[in-house]
């Protein structure tokens, strides 16, 4: 997929959206990608629920890629967990990669992964306890990255609007969890300035 088709707003999936789910996949702007996760549930479930996910997703012309597709699971692409370390076979149409420090960032390099989610830049629940990257940790890793990258952690469209603008410029887009549920009207309602 080329670079300038990549989604700049991204959904990342995962069970404490709960019954927000349809929400905020709604919230998001068309064209926009969705990362499903929802690894706490029974395989049967997690298909079904993704099966909803791609429903919804299909009406508004989203992406979606699945963080360790079940076996036989057809999407636009995979989305490499910070944990795994080798690439899927066969190679799928789209790769991304979660990346939390220089580490991980080599390991996106190596597999050639078409776009780089790096976390967490704030202080978030998803990594409870994990110590942030704050603006100078996501600059470093941004700085030569061999792929395009995305903000997450702490983020909603309002705060990402808000980030330096030689931050902002050295990113492709930013992905939220909870920040894309139910919110203030008018919050969610445009992507970010390309």
């Amino acid at each position: 997929m080329l670079r300038q088709q990549l989604p700049r707003t991204w959904l990342f999936t995962d069970e404490r959206l709960g019954d927000w789910l349809p929400a905020a996949i709604a919230a998001l702007p068309c064209r926009s990608g969705i990362v499903f996760r929802h690894y706490g549930l029974s395989p049967a479930a997690r298909l079904a629920c993704l099966a909803q996910v791609r429903r919804a997703a299909r009406r508004r012309g989203h992406l979606v890629l699945v963080a360790q597709p079940p076996h036989g699971t057809r999407s636009d692409g995979v989305h490499l967990p910070g944990h795994v370390a080798r690439l899927p076979l066969p190679r799928p149409r789209l790769l991304t990669a979660a990346v939390h420090d220089m580490r991980e960032r080599a390991r996106a390099t190596r597999l050639r992964a078409d776009l780089l989610f790096v976390s967490p830049v704030f202080a978030t629940a998803s990594h409870p306890g994990a110590h942030p990257l704050g603006l100078l940790g996501l600059a470093r890793i941004a700085r030569r990255a061999p792929a395009p990258v995305v903000a997450l952690g702490g983020l909603n469209l309002r705060r990402f609007r808000r980030l330096p603008r030689g931050v902002r410029s050295r990113l492709h887009g930013f992905a939220a969890i909870v920040g894309w549920a139910p919110c203030r009207p008018g919050q969610n309602d445009r992507a970010p300035p390309t």
